[in-house]
């Protein structure tokens, strides 16, 4: 899931990234609230974590700002100033969770992934769609019941696949989600991870596929059976 990380804290942000790269999420690092506000101009993010405290100003006004723009990706907010008055104003300017540094990294990403379901509607984090089960929490995903060893990038796609099940992904909208700013993708490099997918899905016998929506990206469809 792509997310947008305002902090300039910068041992945070390396340990976060690392953390939150190894659970699915593509992460932006900006350390200014100017960079964030360009970084909006130039990617869709499904959620943000958000310093209070930046060298350019107050991240609360600039949540304010984005909220009155229109904006309503689900925010984190983090501080190491354990301020009720504080924490009160976070959720009256448009936050959705606050965290007290220092924070763990198990934490939050169990905090943003209950956000990102309440901003879904959704109560059971787990996917099922045909034979095929997701866990989010542990990557795991398995067919009937058996568990499927698929990469780390390719398990992304999936999700992201699985949340939009039964509607055309376009290509754009998948790379935008799958990588952030500083990775270095090849220009083959998602249909080296759809045909690698595919592979895994057809040789476990999973009833949903992948097809392949010519000139315009994927959709994820069940199939009426599976071979035998």
């Amino acid at each position: 899931m792509r997310t947008l990380f305002v902090d300039h804290h910068v041992d945070l942000t390396r340990a976060v990234r690392v953390a939150l790269g190894d659970s699915g999420f593509a992460v932006d690092v900006v350390d200014t609230l100017e960079e964030a506000s360009i970084a909006f101009c130039c990617a869709s993010y499904e959620i943000l974590l958000l310093e209070l405290s930046l060298p350019d100003g107050d991240g609360l006004d600039w949540l304010r700002q984005l909220r009155s723009d229109g904006h309503s990706v689900p925010a984190v907010i983090m501080s190491s100033l354990n301020d009720l008055e504080k924490r009160i104003a976070v959720f009256n300017g448009g936050g959705d969770d606050f965290l007290l540094k220092p924070v763990s990294s198990d934490e939050l990403i169990a905090r943003m992934r209950a956000v990102l379901r309440r901003s879904t509607q959704k109560t059971d984090p787990n996917i099922v769609f045909g034979n095929l089960h997701f866990d989010p929490i542990s990557r795991q995903v398995s067919v009937a019941g058996h568990p499927l060893r698929i990469a780390r990038r390719e398990i992304c796609i999936l999700e992201h696949l699985l949340n939009r099940a039964g509607r055309i992904v376009p290509r754009a909208q998948l790379e935008d989600h799958l990588y952030s700013f500083n990775d270095e993708v090849s220009a083959n490099a998602l249909e080296v991870g759809i045909y690698r997918l595919r592979g895994h899905l057809c040789r476990s016998n999973a009833t949903p596929q992948i097809k392949t929506v010519r000139g315009i990206g994927y959709i994820l469809e069940l199939t009426d059976s599976v071979s035998a």
